[in-house]
């Protein structure tokens, strides 16, 4: 009778086990199927440099200076991408237009030399890779529309010297959506093709080569856009691991339509990278958040990307250059194997199956699967509740 009744008990938990399993199949499996890195890795992901304040410049010559002095045990220095802009407003042509037209300044025009230079002594250095954020970080005609309304808008767009889009209504920083009402609308496919030919165009005069890896700005883009990604050369796009299409009536980027792991392909056929370490010294992030970014990506068998913006280092550039060269050294402590990488390297290891990037025997793939599995929502409770935590354990997890 004793046999039977613990029979029937096992019998019973590994149903409710194999229940829960299959309930949460389709992200189980997807977190199998994503690849798993032999190595730490690690790429500095900074947004919105380019085109706007001329104090850019002797902010990238001091990060080129950090960034150099930091190196991982091959001798590669620490490397940060740079999300580029191509054009900012030409606030007295937009004045002397009442802000009926609008015309820009493009990041090769000479009032800019100075930023591309400090641009181009990062990539000469090895520490800077440039990345498309678009030719501006709004849609011009929303932003004119919205200035008819908003007086702080109106200014910003008809200043006279170089605007910060940090400056803007959040909603207004989105390009690929007309956000100058709310809910937004989305652009016509046409508009979107037109926009991101112009872009590749404008990013292969200033750096002599088509964009390969792209990041929307405030992550909010769709379909039509990576279409025309993929037709300019991108072959990589950066996501935070979702794709809002949308803002919503409060503003906020909304109506999410796709999530994604870095490793799975747009309809387009661009590789997906996650980026999801935030790091911003000037808001009161400190050096251990980064390390500590670097040691949960490095359990779970993924490259590390680190979010920050620039105007860390135009608002507090002393305390956030001092910020990144801790962090950077604190990665180094915690996962002394590190790689630094740019974000093209880890896309092309990741497609190529590089066996010299990307883990492929059992063990290891096995204990990153299950690093990753209390991400995915309410399985960690569910597995706590059944009792499968325990088995799942055995495989490199925590009880």
């Amino acid at each position: 009778m004793a046999m039977t009744m613990l029979a029937l008990t096992l019998g019973a938990v590994l149903f409710l086990w194999s229940a829960v399993l299959l309930v949460f199949a389709r992200p189980l499996l997807a977190r199998w199927r994503e690849p798993v890195f032999r190595f730490p890795v690690l790429a500095i992901e900074s947004d919105d440099w380019g085109a706007g304040p001329l104090a850019q410049a002797p902010a990238l010559h001091r990060l080129v200076e950090v960034l150099s002095g930091v190196h991982d045990r091959s001798g590669r220095p620490a490397v940060m991408t740079l999300g580029v802009i191509l054009e900012v407003p030409d606030g007295p042509r937009i004045a002397a237009a009442d802000c009926r037209e609008y015309w820009g300044i493009a990041l090769d025009d000479p009032r800019f030399d100075a930023i591309r230079t400090a641009i181009r002594t990062g990539i000469e250095a090895g520490v800077f890779v440039p990345q498309l954020h678009g030719q501006c970080h709004y849609w011009p005609s929303a932003v004119l529309a919205a200035a008819r309304k908003d007086e702080a808008v109106r200014a910003w767009l008809s200043r006279p010297e170089p605007a910060s889009a940090e400056a803007l209504p959040s909603a207004l920083q989105s390009r690929w959506v007309d956000a100058s009402s709310l809910p937004s609308r989305d652009l016509p496919e046409r508009d979107t093709q037109a926009a991101v030919a112009a872009e590749a165009s404008a990013y292969r005069r200033v750096f002599g080569t088509a964009p390969q890896v792209a990041v929307a700005t405030t992550f909010v883009w769709n379909d039509a856009v990576e279409t025309a990604w993929a037709v300019a050369g991108v072959d990589t796009i950066i996501t935070p691991g979702r794709r809002a299409t949308c803002r919503d009536t409060s503003g906020e980027p909304g109506c999410v339509d796709a999530a994604m792991l870095a490793g799975e392909r747009s309809l387009a056929g661009a590789t997906y990278l996650v980026r999801d370490v935030y790091f911003e010294p000037a808001l009161g992030h400190a050096p251990q958040r980064l390390a500590n970014g670097l040691r949960q990506r490095t359990r779970q068998g993924r490259a590390c990307l680190v979010e920050t913006h620039r105007f860390n280092f135009l608002r507090e550039p002393d305390a956030s250059l001092a910020t990144v060269e801790a962090g950077l050294e604190a990665a180094l402590a915690a996962c002394p194997t590190l790689r630094f990488a740019a974000p093209a390297a880890i896309a092309r290891a990741i497609r190529q199956r590089d066996p010299d990037w990307i883990e492929t025997r059992l063990l290891p793939r096995l204990v990153a699967w299950r690093a990753r599995l209390d991400e995915i929502p309410r399985f960690r409770r569910l597995s706590r509740l059944t009792g499968l935590v325990l088995p799942l354990a055995l495989i490199g997890g925590q009880a």
